[in-house]
């Protein structure tokens, strides 16, 4: 029944204009997620590596370097030899720890400086158009025409090899796709007529932007963000394995290069066990993607 005036005043009435109001768009989007069962089993195993990440810096995860056998014992029920030995008889699963914990700062890091920075310029660009467009669109579009991965390797080789490195140089290509996304959409906002209201009601420009458009398009900087972390893990592999990267043994990439080697004398279980983790953690993060985007969109909301 449509409510009258009358009922609209009552506390029945009231509450109900309350819930109309509390409808936001993160609500809705978590009640369409935590309908689907294996994104909610993703979201568990993206939480399940970031707990493993903390648990490293805080020095509760079993040293990597620790003997637990001798060399390449295959994979038992034992925790520690769960996938194995090496060469130097430690074990695979402790390495695999480390790696995680690893790829998910590397994740996190190039994430927090990518988004910033995309969001801002996108976000700039899109509302001043102009010469503030022009140089931002110059910007990127010099930033896209080098291949990433050789632009990665020569900031790496410039700032010397290690995480930090490989945070900065991942960081500073990483940000392209959403400055797009981000200026295509503040475009098609700046003409809209809430924002038209809110100039005529005297708001600055920092405030039209930062606190009436931005929150309107936030929803692709974290459906961006899940993706970054994915790539920004895929490129700190690949980056190791070329010898770019991580150089302490503490990497993914690490692992699959000592393990191409062992596959030839038969020893399976360390490529075998660093493939599971990755294809978890990278699986994880493709679906969390796709069910953000579908969530949080609000052309595909119903």
């Amino acid at each position: 029944m449509t409510p009258t005036p009358e009922t609209a005043r009552t506390p029945e009435g009231a509450e109900g204009m309350r819930s109309v109001r509390g409808d936001s768009l993160a609500r809705r989007a978590w009640r369409s997620l935590r309908r689907d069962r294996m994104v909610m089993l993703c979201f568990a195993v993206i939480s399940l590596y970031v707990i493993v990440a903390l648990l490293g810096y805080s020095g509760l995860l079993p040293d990597m370097q620790e003997r637990v056998g001798t060399k390449y014992e295959a994979p038992s029920l034992s925790f520690a030899k769960l996938f194995g030995t090496d060469i130097f008889g430690r074990s695979i699963l402790y390495k695999i720890l480390a790696g995680a914990q690893t790829a998910m700062t590397i994740g996190f890091i190039v994430t927090g400086i990518s988004l910033p920075i995309g969001i801002s310029l996108g976000a700039l660009a899109g509302y001043y158009g102009g010469r503030v467009d022009a140089v931002v669109v110059w910007l990127y579009s010099v930033i896209s025409s080098v291949p990433s991965i050789l632009l990665i390797v020569g900031i790496s080789y410039v700032l010397e090899k290690g995480i930090t490195a490989i945070c900065i140089a991942l960081g500073v290509v990483s940000w392209v796709g959403l400055c797009r996304l981000i200026r295509g959409e503040v475009i098609k906002h700046r003409s809209r007529e809430y924002v038209l209201a809110v100039r005529l009601l005297g708001a600055g420009d920092a405030t039209i932007i930062f606190r009436h458009i931005l929150p309107n398009v936030f929803h692709l900087a974290i459906v961006t963000a899940s993706l970054t972390i994915l790539s920004a893990i895929k490129s700190e592999v690949i980056l190791t394995f070329l010898g770019v990267g991580i150089q302490d043994g503490s990497s993914w990439g690490t692992m699959i290069t000592d393990a191409t080697g062992e596959l030839v004398s038969g020893i399976w279980w360390p490529l075998a066990g660093v493939s599971l983790a990755m294809f978890l953690v990278m699986y994880a993060l493709n679906v969390a993607g796709d069910a953000l985007r579908d969530a949080l969109d609000p052309k595909l909301i119903d």
